[in-house]
C-alpha cells in the first residue's frame, strides 16, 4: 500500500493549480508570464551589451556608473507599482479608463510623472554624496548628474508610462492578470530603455553655460512638479507621493550602493565582459520574480484570500515555491545567453560551464532572498496600513539590486572566477 506525503507537502496536481493561479487565470495566461520571464532575461542581454560598449563614458564621466543600478530600479519602481495599484482597482472594480485627471488612472499618472522628477533629482544627490564619501575619484559636479538623470528619467519613463497604460487597457478588455504581468514587463523596459537615455542625456553636458541653464531649469522644474503634487486637492495623488516618497528614496540609495559595488570591482567586469552582459539580468530576473510574488500577495491580502501572518500560509507557501522553481529555467537562461551574447560580439568571459555554474548558484541565494523579502515586506506594510502596492515592489527590487549585485559578486570569487 503506497504511503500518503505529509499534509504540508503539497501534491503534484495542487502545485500545477498554483502555478497556474500564480501566473495566470488560464495555462494561456501562466505562458504568456513565463514569455514575459524570459524575454525580461533577454532583453537585459542588451542592456548589458549596451552597459559595456560604453564604458568610455563612465571612464569620463565619474559617478555616473554608481548612478545606473538606481536610474535603471527607479523605473521598475515607480512604474512597477503604478501597475500594481491599477492591477488592485480592476481586481476590485474601481478602475475606469478616462484621461481626467480626477479618477484612479488619472491620478496615478499624475503622481508617476511627480515621483519620476522627484526621485531623478534625488538620486543625483545621492550618488554624488555617496560617490565622493566611498572615495570615487573626480566625480563630475551634482548639476551635471542632476541633468543627466533627470532629463535621462524623463525621456525612459515616457516609454514605461505609455507600456504600463496599455497593459491596463489589455488587462480591462482582454482579461489579463498585470499581477503577472508588470513586474517582468517593467524591469524589462526598465533595462533597455534607461540606459540609452542617460547616455542620450549626457550630451547635454559640456556646453558651459547652456548646459548650467539647462539644469538650473531641470532643478527648478522639478521643485515646481513636486510642490504642486504634494499639495494637490487630488486626495489619492497627495496619498502616493507621501507613502512612495520615503521607500523610494530608501530605494534610491540602496541601488546606489549597487552601483559602487559594481565600480568596485570594475577591473573585473572590464577583464571578463560576459560578466558585466549577465550582470542586468541576473538582478532583474530576481526582481521580476520577487514582484510576481509581491504584486500576487498584495491583490490576495486585499480580496482576503490570505492572512498577513508571520508564519505564511498554504498559499503563500505554495507561491514560494513555485516561484524558486520558476528561476532555476530562468538563470539557466540567463547564463547561456549572456555567454552567447558575449561571444558574438567577442567579450571574454570565464565559460559557459563557469556562467552556468555562477548563474544558477547565486540566483538559487539570491532567489530565496527575494522571496522572503517579497512576502515579510508586503505584509509589514499590511500591518502598519500603507499601501502594499506602493511599497512591495520598490522593496525588493531596490534590495535585490544591492544583495543581488553582492551575491553574484561574492560567488564569483567563491568559484573562483574573479
Amino acid at each position: 500500500m503506497a504511503r500518503r506525503l505529509p499534509s504540508w507537502i503539497p501534491r503534484p496536481l495542487v502545485l500545477g493549480r498554483r502555478l497556474v493561479a500564480l501566473l495566470g487565470p488560464t495555462g494561456g495566461a501562466a505562458r504568456q508570464s513565463l514569455v514575459a520571464l524570459l524575454f525580461n532575461s533577454a532583453t537585459s542581454f542588451v542592456a548589458g551589451a549596451v552597459l559595456g560598449s560604453i564604458t568610455g563614458t563612465f571612464e569620463a564621466l565619474p559617478g555616473l556608473l554608481v548612478m545606473v543600478p538606481a536610474a535603471i530600479g527607479l523605473r521598475g519602481n515607480i512604474f512597477g507599482t503604478l501597475g500594481n495599484r491599477l492591477s488592485t482597482s480592476i481586481h476590485t472594480g474601481t478602475f475606469r479608463l478616462s484621461s481626467k485627471r480626477e479618477t484612479v488612472l488619472g491620478q496615478n499618472v499624475i503622481a508617476s510623472i511627480a515621483l519620476t522628477f522627484s526621485l531623478s533629482l534625488i538620486l543625483a544627490v545621492v550618488a554624488q554624496v555617496i560617490a565622493v564619501g566611498l572615495g570615487v575619484e573626480n566625480v563630475i559636479g551634482v548639476l551635471d548628474l542632476a541633468l543627466v538623470s533627470v532629463a535621462g528619467g524623463l525621456l525612459a519613463s515616457v516609454v514605461v508610462l505609455g507600456a504600463t497604460i496599455l497593459l491596463s487597457i489589455g488587462a480591462v478588455r482582454r482579461g489579463w492578470d498585470m499581477d503577472n504581468l508588470v513586474a517582468p514587463t517593467v524591469s524589462t523596459l526598465g533595462d533597455v530603455i534607461t540606459i540609452p537615455a542617460l547616455f542620450l542625456a549626457t550630451k547635454l553636458l559640456g556646453h558651459g553655460s547652456v548646459t548650467a541653464a539647462m539644469a538650473w531649469s531641470m532643478v527648478a522644474l522639478t521643485v515646481v512638479v513636486f510642490v504642486g503634487a504634494v499639495r494637490s486637492k487630488l486626495a489619492e495623488l497627495r496619498q502616493i507621493m507621501w507613502e512612495s516618497l520615503p521607500v523610494l528614496t530608501a530605494a534610491v540609495v540602496l541601488s546606489t550602493l549597487a552601483g559602487i559595488a559594481v565600480q568596485k570591482q570594475l577591473s573585473v567586469f572590464a577583464a571578463l565582459p560576459a560578466l558585466l552582459v549577465l550582470e542586468p539580468a541576473f538582478v532583474s530576473s530576481a526582481g521580476a520574480l520577487g514582484g510576481i510574488l509581491s504584486s500576487r500577495a498584495a491583490t490576495d491580502l486585499h480580496l482576503g484570500i490570505v492572512e498577513p501572518t508571520l508564519r505564511p500560509g498554504r498559499i503563500i507557501t505554495q507561491d514560494a515555491l513555485l516561484v524558486f522553481a520558476l528561476g532555476f529555467p530562468v538563470y539557466l537562461f540567463n547564463a547561456v545567453g549572456s555567454a552567447g551574447v558575449a561571444a558574438a560580439l567577442g567579450q571574454d568571459g570565464p565559460g559557459v560551464g563557469w556562467m552556468v555554474l555562477l548563474s544558477l548558484i547565486g540566483g538559487a541565494i539570491t532567489v530565496v532572498f527575494v522571496i522572503a523579502l517579497a512576502y515579510y515586506s508586503t505584509v509589514a506594510a499590511w500591518r502598519f496600513d500603507v499601501d502594499p502596492d506602493t511599497y512591495g515592489i520598490p522593496v525588493v527590487t531596490a534590495s535585490v539590486d544591492f544583495v543581488g549585485v553582492v551575491i553574484m559578486i561574492v560567488t564569483m570569487f567563491a568559484l573562483g572566477i574573479a
